[in-house]
């Protein structure tokens, strides 16, 4: 085989006159007239190649057999296209190459979909066929604008004194968080590993092992149920230092996102990144993780309507609960329809419906207006900025709820009025969150973040007299409305850990089981420390302007959590089993045997329908996932 010399999309001008060897696939095949044209693709783009019986009979005659997606080596001159025939839509619109030689490397069968940009095809389909898909050039791009990432990553944490350390893969199962994979050990019958859902305790250790400055790019585990935002397996940026304070931290970090974004897509970012506490994200934004490329500010009414008629809103008053209310500029005009929608729009989100008020001619015109007293109007008047044409939205439930009611209705005004800017960068810390959070359920305090952050010095007294109303010194990085990134102070003292497990309800024994080996770790003169992880697979999605974290990840996972392409997650055999001394349940045997019959139904179904041809493979509708 002839290899290549050059790159299909890097040639220019400048190669007119060269030989070049070019490897690639075969994008495009056409004849006109005799002469053969084909557009060959590798990595770098594309370039056209000429073939004619004037300057190559045999590679005319070979160039004739080739089809799309097969694999071609040539080697050719490098020539000027006529002014006429320059293609604009190419880097290499203005050359081509005459080819003298020649060889097909490998054929290859017609693809499912064609390998371009801007394909409308199913994802499962995609899915399936990953390998193609990967070939076509949005796909390559992100993938390299990830390296890209990566790269740019590990250059800033270099230069500022961080030692990339790996942390194990097989470690210990623990409470809190998600739900983890575990892995049976063969050698230790009825035990198990987890794969890390964060290597959280480690870093810890490499900071009490006198490191300093840490960071991995680590890949994670959390089996738990997906969204278009999340994976079973995703990878971090994670990073933990010594002897710097919250402040200091964040502003090394800012340094770290700010270089990432200029050498990756060449956008600026402004500093020092704006901050919000949890409390004003909340309360203004409905999120703590607020997209700030709009207004649309959301305002509490409570005080205002506590002793109002509208008995909804001054019992959930009288009750600890708020009222809150957002403006919707100019939308006064919206149809009954969409007006009666907004309640299965709130129940959607955790609310019992939503009350509304339009402003026209003049006048508030709504079922709950001839319950307000004038002086309330006047008051939700100046308080909201109302005037002609507006919308006036009202939820009234506890601040979690009537929060995310009134979040999520922000975006979709937002998204209706097209107020939001897709090329527009807002990134902003919410700090100050919540430690602690009370389970009703199991009638017990939970980690908000997870047990090993540190509270707010001026709270640790709390921990005896008011645990829900301490805050971490915890921080998110919130950018366009995403959560790119999260960490926390850590706690070092060794008293202050065991309060902590004794107030999420550990008894001294089960913390000892758990975490031993890290209580007495904190015993050995551990240094002041914090840290953060960013979502690598996040980021790159919102750098290159995807809203689907599978279109940045080589090899993803469906919804439910499978690969279409390698059938996995699989059975495995009796033997294999049998090692890990495991023993299906008798669920676990129906559902195989009902997945073998479907299996079985559906290839024989396949093959009738091909005539007999054997069946490709196993593929389910249901894993279809797309954003």
């Amino acid at each position: 085989m002839m290899l290549k010399t050059h790159d299909c999309g890097k040639l220019t001008k400048r190669d007119v006159g060269k030989t070049v060897v070019l490897n690639g696939w075969v994008q495009r095949w056409r004849d006109l007239g005799g002469v053969l044209f084909i557009d060959l693709r590798d990595r770098s783009g594309i370039i056209q190649l000429v073939f004619s019986p004037e300057f190559s009979r045999e590679a005319h005659e070979i160039a004739d057999r080739a089809r799309i997606e097969y694999v071609l080596a040539v080697r050719g001159q490098v020539v000027e296209r006529d002014p006429e025939t320059y293609n604009p839509n190419l880097p290499t619109g203005e050359i081509e190459v005459r080819v003298t030689e020649v060889e097909i490397v490998n054929a290859a069968k017609t693809p499912p979909f064609a390998i371009e940009d801007g394909i409308d095809v199913d994802e499962a389909v995609r899915l399936k066929y990953r390998f193609l898909d990967l070939r076509r050039p949005e796909m390559q791009r992100t993938l390299m604008l990830r390296a890209k990432a990566m790269r740019a990553v590990r250059e800033y944490l270099d230069s500022h004194g961080f030692i990339e350390i790996e942390t194990p893969i097989l470690t210990r199962s623990t409470p809190e968080g998600a739900r983890d994979y575990l892995v049976p050990s063969r050698v230790h019958p009825g035990e198990f590993f987890a794969l890390p859902q964060s290597p959280q305790l480690f870093k810890q250790l490499l900071m009490i092992a006198g490191l300093e400055r840490y960071y991995q790019i680590a890949r994670c585990f959390r089996d738990e149920d997906l969204r278009a935002d999340r994976q079973p397996e995703f990878t971090q940026i994670d990073i933990e230092t010594s002897f710097l304070s919250r402040d200091q931290l964040l502003d090394l970090m800012e340094g770290m996102i700010v270089h990432l974004f200029k050498e990756t897509i060449g956008v600026e970012l402004k500093r020092p990144f704006r901050r919000l506490t949890w409390d004003e994200a909340i309360h203004k934004y409905g999120s703590d993780k607020p997209d700030l490329r709009f207004g649309l500010e959301i305002v509490d009414v409570t005080d205002i309507v506590k002793d109002s008629d509208v008995k909804v809103f001054s019992s959930v008053a009288a009750s600890g609960g708020v009222v809150k209310a957002l403006n919707a500029k100019g939308c006064a005009n919206w149809s009954r329809k969409e007006l009666d929608d907004l309640q299965p729009f709130a129940v959607r989100y955790g609310g019992k419906g939503m009350a509304w008020i339009t402003v026209k001619d003049g006048e508030w015109r709504g079922p709950i207006v001839k319950f307000f007293k004038p002086e309330e109007i006047a008051a939700l008047t100046e308080r909201l900025g109302v005037e002609e044409g507006d919308l006036i939205c009202f939820s009234a439930d506890k601040l979690k709820v009537a929060a995310n009611v009134m979040g999520q209705l922000r975006l979709k005004v937002a998204r209706d009025l097209g107020l939001i800017d897709e090329n527009r960068f807002e990134i902003a810390w919410v700090v100050d969150f919540p430690l602690l959070a009370w389970n009703e359920e199991e009638k017990r305090w939970e980690a908000e973040n997870h047990p090993f952050t540190r509270p707010r010095d001026e709270d640790v007294p709390l921990f005896d007299t008011d645990p829900g109303a301490m805050k971490a010194q915890a921080y998110d990085l919130v950018l366009n409305g995403y959560e790119v990134g999260g960490g926390s102070m850590r706690i070092y003292r060794r008293d202050m850990q065991e309060k902590m497990f004794r107030t999420l309800g550990f008894t001294p024994e089960e913390a000892r089981a758990k975490f031993g080996f890290f209580l007495d770790a904190l015993e050995y003169g551990t240094p002041p420390h914090g840290g953060i992880a960013f979502g690598l697979d996040r980021l790159v999605m919102l750098l290159a302007g995807r809203d689907n974290l599978r279109e940045t990840i080589a090899f993803p996972k469906t919804a439910s959590a499978s690969d279409p392409m390698t059938d996995a997650p699989a059975p495995v055999t009796e033997r294999q089993l049998e090692e890990l001394h495991i023993r299906l349940s008798a669920k676990a045997q129906a559902e195989l045997a009902r997945r073998r019959a479907a299996g079985g139904a559906a290839a024989e179904g396949q093959e009738a329908a091909a005539g007999g041809t054997s069946a490709e493979g196993r593929e389910s509708s249901a894993d279809n996932t797309s954003a």
